[in-house]
């Protein structure tokens, strides 16, 4: 097994001559010392698929394509939203609506028609990775969960491909390459996945945009370098930034010697630990009916407390009048109480930490706690369209 810091050999080999076109095009690539021709024509030659066409994937999408990787694959089901825009800056205003990975495509095309992209708009999971992975010498993979990102390890390993991962969430952002034939996977770095609901997803915890292009760019860097053979991947090591500080450090990561090979694919929901079906729902009311019960409870026929568990920038944004913010964290470590004297209603952006608050504050002995259905999302769509959604 190669050293972390060796170098590898070029993953690509090089294609023909390049055109006319490509060489003016890809002018400041051939006169780099110790890149030139022949490692333009490895990158004309390459086929890499990016998993998810949303923050990391946007700047990587672009930059490789700008680059001049041959064939860019996109996998991604989900459609552009206006929330979107402040990061994934493949896409734009006129795009919402439509699905991302034809959003990206017209883009890349608009970048450099010399790329051909393959859209898959299918949701990866353990029954298509393999067959899509196979027409690709590399992987690169910008994902938001944990799930995802075991199954893009293992079938990367079990195909002997590597894999570019990018991490980011609020101010901070990670980037690594794995290769399991030459040294780590993503399960040496992370053996266990967190519980469910410890590391919140961007859409809960927030990001800053500009760091998807910080890790983004990072992730090319890498992608091109294996590509082409150029300089030291990071194999081995994960390079994390902390954008507030401004700094970057390194980790070192080894192989576990005693690990057995990833010969098949699993059910990376259960491993992450996520109920292969729906949990029971809570006692919930819906948005009409709290509308209802405030008003209500400011005539003074009912009384009542209606708790907001999102955390305090969500609540600065959007919030529901008479609601009282308690963060879910708060709740569920008891580092504050909630009142047992009265009823209680529960939301937050979407139903869903608000129903495992429901259904923590129950399973304590306090039978008289409600989810509201829907969050503040679906408060704003039916009851306050002013307000603004994130």
């Amino acid at each position: 097994m190669s050293s972390p810091l060796a170098p590898l050999a070029p993953l690509v080999a090089p294609d023909a001559d390049l055109s006319r076109e490509e060489t003016e095009r890809y002018s400041r690539h051939l006169i780099i010392p110790g890149f030139g021709l022949t490692a333009q024509q490895r990158l004309k030659n390459a086929r890499v698929l990016v998993i998810g066409a949303g923050g990391l994937g946007s700047p990587a999408l672009l930059y490789l394509a700008a680059a001049g990787v041959g064939t860019l694959g996109i996998v991604d089901d989900d459609v552009v939203d206006l929330s979107n825009l402040q990061r994934q800056i493949i896409h734009g205003v006129s795009n919402v609506g439509q699905s991302k990975a034809e959003s990206a495509a017209q883009r890349i095309a608009e970048l450099n028609p010399l790329v051909t992209v393959r859209r898959h708009e299918v949701r990866l999971d353990n029954s298509n990775a393999l067959e899509i992975f196979a027409d690709y010498d590399l992987i690169l993979d910008g994902t938001d969960n944990f799930a995802t990102r075991y199954l893009v390890s293992d079938a990367a390993e079990i195909l002997g491909k590597p894999y570019v991962w990018g991490s980011i969430l609020r101010f901070d952002g990670q980037v690594s390459v794995f290769w399991a034939k030459h040294g780590p996977s993503y399960r040496d770095l992370y053996p266990d996945a967190p519980p469910p609901g410890t590391v919140p997803s961007c859409a809960e915890g927030g990001v800053l945009g500009v760091l998807c292009a910080q890790i983004g760019s990072v992730m090319v860097n890498e992608a091109i370098k294996l590509i082409t053979g150029t300089g030291v991947s990071l194999l081995g090591r994960v390079l994390i930034f902390d954008a507030l500080e401004m700094t970057w450090r390194e980790v070192r990561v080894r192989r576990d010697p005693e690990a057995a090979p990833v010969t098949g694919l699993i059910d990376y929901q259960a491993f992450c630990g996520v109920p292969a079906s729906p949990a029971p729902p809570v006692p919930s009311v819906s948005v009409t009916e709290l509308e209802d019960l405030l008003r209500q409870r400011e005539n003074g026929d009912v009384d009542f407390e209606l708790i907001d568990v999102r955390e305090p920038g969500e609540y600065e944004i959007v919030s529901i009048e008479g609601a009282t913010l308690m963060p879910k964290n708060s709740i569920l470590s008891g580092g504050v109480r909630v009142t047992t004297d009265r009823d209680v209603y529960v939301h937050c952006k979407a139903g869903t930490r608000s129903a495992d608050v429901v259904e923590h504050l129950r399973a304590a002995g306090h039978p008289r706690v409600y989810n509201v259905d829907g969050g503040i999302l679906e408060w704003v769509r039916q009851i306050e369209p002013d307000k603004p959604v994130y």
